[in-house]
């Protein structure tokens, strides 16, 4: 009998156990990010936006424009910047994403211009989606025009390597850009990269730069690294061939990209 007794208080436990489970209320489930949710949706309405350039949509694949704009978090009405701006390319992303009441700051240096720029940048920048685009003639040490401050952001979109073979002074203008960003501004960095420990020798012959170089130079100007991108990454790439527009030919798009955002202290 003591065993029978057990068995049924054994038994009786358990239905009641089963019965709270069934009447327990399930887990919430953790609601999505509504800000990161209409981020993608207005970055990639941007990308889809019927009047842009067949040329710029060709080179979409390669460069992740919805991920860039995501990344560097440009919002409208947003001053912003973008170095070596080239043919304008992302100048116009960034200029379609801060809208009408921003501002899109975008600088060449006068041996771009006039070896390929000067024809695309112009003709881009008669577009009337540009009218918000500042044009910028100016040197790398001091890339910005003194009116560029308060800037939520500055762009460096494949370019930090050609500043080291062009020759400029990159101490310099990552000081000048710490200095045109606001309190808690993003310097956004993407780059091919260079096998770890080559430092800056590829930077002309390969068009790529190791890694470490970019973060031990832009930290030594004050900024703090903020958040790091695998968008860009490719891990099949051997990294012994040129990531130049020029030399890569159907490789083009495919180099190993680091995208690193830098963020200026509160």
């Amino acid at each position: 009998m003591p065993m029978l007794r057990a068995m049924r208080y054994l038994l009786t436990a358990a239905l009641f156990s089963l019965a709270g489970c069934a009447h327990k209320a399930p887990e919430p489930a953790s609601p999505p990010s509504s800000a990161s949710g209409a981020a993608a949706s207005s970055a990639q309405a941007i990308i889809d936006a019927p009047d842009r350039l067949e040329a710029d949509r060709a080179l979409d694949k390669g460069r992740h424009p919805a991920a860039l704009l995501e990344f560097v978090g440009v919002q409208p009405g947003m001053k912003v910047a973008e170095l070596m701006a080239g043919g304008g390319y992302t100048t116009e992303l960034l200029a379609r994403a801060v809208g009408p009441q921003g501002v899109v700051y975008g600088q060449n240096p006068k041996v771009v211009l006039e070896r390929f720029a000067e024809k695309p940048w112009s003709e881009r920048l008669a577009r009337p989606i540009n009218q918000n685009v500042v044009r910028v003639d100016r040197e790398f040490e001091e890339p910005l025009p003194p009116e560029a401050t308060g800037l939520d952001a500055v762009v460096s979109n494949i370019i930090y390597h050609d500043i080291v073979w062009i020759g400029g002074d990159r101490a310099k203008m990552n000081a000048a850009i710490f200095r045109a960003l606001k309190p808690g501004g993003a310097y956004i960095v993407i780059d091919s990269s260079a096998r770890p420990g080559t430092g800056v020798s590829d930077v002309q012959t390969l068009h790529r730069i190791d890694e470490q170089v970019v973060r031990d130079e832009v930290l030594a100007a004050g900024f703090q690294l903020g958040e790091e991108s695998k968008v860009w990454r490719n891990p099949e790439d051997t990294r012994d061939w040129s990531s130049s527009p020029g030399a890569a030919g159907e490789r083009r798009g495919t180099s190993d990209r680091f995208a690193l955002k830098f963020i200026k202290p509160q």
